[in-house]
């Protein structure tokens, strides 16, 4: 049965008046000086010195129960996000960064504020096309990483590879089949209870800010990286950090990049990782570990530029090792464009699909998770260099799934 979906006017009177008074505050005069204010550089260029930040103000219009990894049983969010940057060159070979966020939650929820250190991590160039990094930072796979923050990103929220959450848990493996299906939401096992949302994994969480290590570089056209992670690119954020979860099971990441020439960028990358929290260890079958069991992903991207149009796409290959039940594959992919009309306004549009296979149920086979595809469009522009306005439209649908299908999303973002 179809539910009712309406924004409130007074929501949208909010936005444009909060739009008004972000544009006041982000004069292009007021904020070089804060810029400059946050700055500081050595006169024999031994060091420069960086602050910035992005302050995000999201609202998210939802029609029940929310998708992906939003986290909310309201129909309405309001999302504020302030990150702040620390960029640090000591000559021409260390470099330091460090990103702390103040928001609600690493993805969009209703929870009280806190505060986080995401990311930092240790450069070292020996030389001018070799890098070598240590830390916490974001995963080398794919394309979208590189341009996911909220002033790069045409978009509000992330591709679909990247957040639609499975019938894979982390912290539990199923005792059977329909312990899988279930989770998964498949058909018949969908309850309409969507309590366990939090206990399920995407293929890749975001841009998987894991603990690690990466070498990068590049050769001619050719572009490589390659990282020692903590856990696999399916885990939650809090198992991001190397003081909650060690090497014990290191995750193996690699990306090989070709661009032939100015306009065209080609990836493939792959990783492999375990993927299960020692809490799941007890509900594995005895004599087997959590590092027996991987999430193993192959992935293809490519990326293309000519005047005013940007294309992206990007698929994956992922395998799940599922005690008692065997592999469990799902294909997902996305392709993105992003086209400037004036200086100011630009305009994107996405579509996302993710498919499943099948595995053993009694004597036939049966899909673990239910086929979706989204589409998402969405309008920006930027009042000023430190201003930015988007809004997003994104319906999907899911088989034999009642999940909410309509999303609208308006963003501000002031850059400082």
């Amino acid at each position: 049965m179809p539910r009712s979906f309406s924004i409130p006017v007074r929501v949208v009177a909010l936005i444009l008046a909060l739009s008004v008074m972000f544009r006041f505050s982000a004069r292009a005069d007021f904020l070089e000086k804060v810029h400059d204010t946050l700055s500081l550089n050595d006169p024999q260029d031994r060091f420069h010195f960086q602050l910035s930040g992005l302050a995000d103000l999201e609202t998210y219009f939802i029609d029940k129960p929310a998708p992906g990894l939003i986290f909310t049983d309201r129909d309405f969010l309001l999302n504020p996000r302030l990150r702040l940057f620390l960029d640090l060159q000591i000559g021409s070979k260390i470099y330091f960064f460090a990103q702390t966020r103040v928001d609600r939650g690493f993805d969009p929820s209703d929870n009280g504020a806190q505060i986080r250190l995401d990311e930092y991590f240790l450069r070292y160039s020996p030389a001018t096309n070799v890098h070598v990094q240590i830390g916490q930072f974001a995963t080398v796979v794919g394309n979208w990483v590189l341009r996911h923050d909220s002033w790069q990103n045409p978009f509000i929220n992330a591709p679909l590879p990247y957040e639609n959450l499975t019938g894979i848990w982390d912290t539990s493996a199923p005792d059977e089949t329909d312990d899988l299906l279930e989770w998964g939401h498949v058909g018949e096992y969908d309850s309409g209870d969507y309590s366990d949302k939090y206990l399920r994994l995407p293929i890749i969480w975001g841009p998987s800010y894991a603990s690690g290590i990466a070498v990068s570089g590049s050769c001619g056209r050719f572009d490589y990286a390659a990282e020692m992670k903590n856990v696999a690119l399916a885990s939650r954020p809090e198992s991001w950090s190397v003081t909650q979860t060690g090497f014990e099971h290191p995750a193996f990441n690699g990306r090989v990049g070709f661009r032939p020439n100015e306009m065209w960028n080609l990836g493939l990358s792959a990783s492999g990782g375990s993927y299960f929290t020692s809490e799941a260890a007890p509900s594995l079958p005895a004599g087997r570990g959590i590092g027996d069991y991987h999430e193993f992903v192959l992935a293809q991207d490519l990326a293309f530029a000519w005047h005013h149009l940007q294309l992206w796409a990007e698929f994956f290959e992922t395998r799940f090792q599922v005690p008692r039940i065997g592999n469990a594959d799902t294909f997902s992919y996305y392709f993105e464009a992003k086209y400037k009309i004036t200086p100011q306004l630009f305009g994107a549009l996405r579509w996302n699909q993710q498919l499943f296979g099948t595995i053993r149920d009694e004597e036939s086979r049966t899909k673990w998770g239910n086929d979706i595809w989204r589409i998402d469009a969405a309008v920006g522009y930027r009042f000023t260099d430190y201003l930015q306005g988007k809004l997003q439209y994104s319906f999907s649908h899911q088989a034999s799934v009642r999940e909410g299908e309509n999303l609208v999303a308006a963003q501000v973002t002031l850059k400082f």
